[in-house]
């Protein structure tokens, strides 16, 4: 398809009197990788939660490979079909094995055959380095394990989209690296991302677009380099001089 995969149109969302959202207009096309930076509070994790129809929108219109899925009367959970998200909180299932809490979702939302779910699930297990914890339970993992896996979770699923909500933020330090490098090997492979993050480093690397929010709002965008590099707008700089290594 020409247009995008996942777009919002004056997407509006407020908590009684706090508007968290102020008319987002965000288009995510095929293979992009978008990072989305702001200081805490401006409105990213709400954002991606919008587009994964956790939340309800106040106003405005989300669209899923042309077609309108933020109407009331759409069914959310055939949309998170197509849709994979991630949270800080990795959100296993801690009665479940690693292989249970992947095979899950394919085999009772999908429909598909169990031997399959888990081929797959054991492939994408092994490609990222956790094919030995396949019968382990999450509390077995440490986190950055527990994260790795809530993110092969996600692609067995086949999503047109993930959704990354600061999946490293609960992470020591030393664990960091290793989610990152999972995820950088999915934007290789050509996999379509939007990401809440604080790591700059990670989002020049990796986005093929950088999106500042302030106070609800998209206040900028573009490529990494320009807009980490050279920003149009003062609260960038301001933002990112509290942020970037001087």
């Amino acid at each position: 398809m020409s247009g995008p995969v996942l777009s919002a149109r004056g997407l509006r969302k407020s908590y009684g009197d706090r508007v968290v959202l102020d008319g987002i207009d965000l288009d995510i096309h095929q293979h992009d990788v978008v990072c989305l930076i702001g200081s805490s509070g401006s409105g990213k994790s709400t954002l991606l939660r919008c587009l994964d129809l956790l939340e309800q929108i106040d106003d405005g219109v989300i669209e899923l490979d042309g077609r309108e899925v933020s109407d009331p009367h759409v069914d959310p959970r055939a949309v998170r079909r197509e849709i994979g998200m991630v949270f800080q909180a990795y959100n296993l299932f801690p009665h479940l094995s690693v292989l249970d809490n992947c095979t899950l979702a394919p085999v009772r939302v999908h429909g598909t055959d169990r031997d399959e779910a888990e081929s797959r699930s054991r492939e994408l297990l092994t490609r990222f380095g956790l094919g030995d914890k396949a019968s382990a339970h999450p509390d077995q993992l440490s986190g950055g394990q527990q994260q790795r896996a809530a993110l092969v979770r996600a692609l067995c699923t086949g999503p047109r989209v993930l959704l990354l909500d600061e999946i490293t933020a609960a992470l020591d330090p030393e664990l960091v690296g290793e989610v990152l490098e999972m995820v950088r090997a999915e934007a290789r492979a050509g996999m379509t991302m939007v990401l809440a993050t604080h790591e700059m480093a990670f989002a020049r690397e990796v986005a093929t677009r950088v999106c500042f929010l302030d106070r609800g709002r998209i206040l900028e965008q573009g490529p990494p380099e320009q807009l980490l590099t050279n920003p149009g707008e003062e609260r960038t700089r301001q933002f990112l001089r509290r942020v970037l290594p001087s």
